[in-house]
Parts: structure tokens; sequence; C-alpha cells
């Protein structure tokens, strides 16, 4: 498929899906959750301590947002067929929501991306591949990661990067057990970004999770601390870049990462020459620059900073 073609198809699969959110808030109230957590479990000890995705912490991440919105993007019998499982997570951990996560459909495949036919084989295996996530927000620490942005807790740039306030709000749309109201989100949501592009880590290696649809943390299907710390800006080639355990580090190739790392960062990345294609919150469609400021990104990504940003910066 041409490039362009393949570009305006992963355009109308970010609107599909920025769509389905809105309509899933119709129905709930809010956005749905970057992911369930199961209640009782400390999102540090069992989640983030060490290999999240190792047993017996892998328990403990339930549906992500993709798998809430099946219904909205046509794949309501996908869903009815682990429904009660779903229902069931987040009070008892009902773990076989989990039977559906090796189904692939075009709506989550970015048809630019060649990796999508190699399944992750980590956590029992058999994971498809997708190139959405959600924007969770920033991070405030090195050592608290995206369990920062828990239940709509906002992180503020402590360290001062990119040259803005050490106060400045990094707040995102979806997190751990949370999804703003869009009429919420204090800089609008023409203004903030819901959803963008991933790239898939399958072709460094399969154990590698970047870029899988139904698993719900950063670079899987989440963006978190992509506009804050050293994870600048999309597609960035830095070293260590994304802190995602079992992830390779592939700076050249546009695949920086801190392998040993829990999970706390995850940039937005893609095939496409020259940037990354993103849904706003109100579910527009816009292609950001690889070229754009680190300040812009912020502008773009936090809900709360107060700021106003040019596209394409």
């Amino acid at each position: 498929m041409r490039e362009a073609a393949a570009r305006m198809r992963c355009t109308n699969n970010l609107k599909q899906l920025a769509l389905a959110c809105h309509m899933y808030q119709d129905g709930n109230g809010t956005l749905p959750p970057a992911v369930q957590m199961r209640s009782g479990v400390s999102r540090t000890n069992a989640t983030f301590s060490g290999n999240p995705l190792a047993p017996p912490a892998n328990l403990n991440f339930g549906p992500n947002w993709i798998v809430l919105i099946l219904p909205y993007i046509e794949q309501g019998n996908l869903y009815g067929s682990v429904s009660t499982s779903i229902t069931n997570y987040p009070s008892n951990g009902d773990a076989n929501w989990r039977a559906i996560r090796s189904t692939q459909f075009p709506t989550v495949v970015c048809p630019s991306d060649p990796g999508t036919n190699s399944a992750y084989t980590g956590v029992g295996g058999n994971w498809a591949r997708g190139n959405y996530g959600c924007n969770a927000g920033g991070i405030h620490g090195p050592n608290i990661g995206w369990t920062s942005t828990e239940n709509g807790q906002t992180p503020v740039n402590s360290n001062g990067w990119a040259g803005l306030p050490t106060d400045l709000a990094g707040g995102g749309v979806m997190c751990i057990n949370w999804g703003e109201n869009i009429a919420r989100i204090q800089d609008g949501s023409s203004n903030t970004v819901m959803l963008g592009e991933l790239r898939t880590g399958s072709h460094l290696s399969t154990l590698d999770p970047r870029g899988t649809w139904a698993m719900g943390f950063p670079g899987a299907s989440v963006l978190a601390g992509h506009f804050s710390w050293d994870n600048t800006v999309p597609n960035t080639r830095e070293e260590n870049s994304d802190d995602c355990e079992g992830c390779i580090n592939d700076p050249q190739g546009g695949m920086g990462a801190w392998p040993g790392c829990p999970y706390q960062q995850a940039q937005a990345r893609s095939r496409h020459t020259g940037g990354v294609n993103v849904a706003m919150a109100d579910a527009s469609v816009r292609f950001v620059r690889d070229s754009i400021s680190q300040a812009a990104w912020w502008y773009m990504n936090s809900a709360n900073d107060g700021r106003t940003h040019n596209f394409g910066d």
C-alpha cells in the first residue's frame, strides 16, 4: 500500500477509535480508563516493581481502553465473548477476558507498520499487535512512573523540563482506573491529545511489548511521560527514551528504550515519514511533525496546563 493511502487509513482508524471513546462516555459518563487494575492491589508493589509482566504481577492488570470500546468499533461479538470477565475483573481479577488477546482487526493496526504480524510472546503469549495508545499524561519522578496519574492525579514538571515552569501541570485524559469527562478537560477538547500512534517492537524482539493492542501498559497501548523527562518529541531517537521492561534499545531506529526500567514512559512513534497522527479529544485527527518543540508537544498533551499551542511548531 502506498504511504499516502496508508496514512489516510491510519487517520481513519484514529477517527473511529476517538468517536468510540466518545460513545463510551455517552454510556458511562467518562472516557474509558487507560487500564483497569483490580481492587486491593498496590499499583507500585504489584505492577511496577521489577518486571510487571512477570508472575505474579501480571495477574494484576485488566482490560484496557481498547477492550472497553470494542462494542463501539464493530467488535461487539468479540467483547460479548468475554463480557462477564470484563465486568467481574475490577472486583475479583477474573483474567478470562485475555482470551481475546490474539484477535487482530484492522481498526487497531496502522498499515504503515510492517511489524504487526508478529505477536508479543510474553505473559502467556499470542498477544496481537496494535498501533494506538491513549494519552495518560506526563510524569514527575523517575521512580513514580505513570502511577502518578492514577485516578486522575496530575503530575507536575518538577524538574523544569523543556524550559517550562516547574509547577506546570501535565495531566492526561485516561489513566489507571480513570477517564476524564471530555467537557471537563481544562484546556479544551480541541487543544488536547486523546490518542496517538505507537510503533510495534516486534522487529526487535517478540518479547518487546510495544504495540500490543489489548495490553494496558505504556508502550503497548498507552502513551505516558511522552512529553517530559528525556522522552521529548514524537519519534525521538534519544537513548533510553522509552522506559519499558523488556523493550530493546534501538535509538538509531527510532525505538530507544531502557530495557530494565519498570513501566514509566512511552513516546508516540510511527512508520509515517516525518511525524505521527494524533486524535484530539474532540475526535479531530491531526498530523504532528517530528520537528515540533518539546514545549509545544507538552501543551498539546497536557489537559490542564492552561497553555495554547500552534500545530507543527
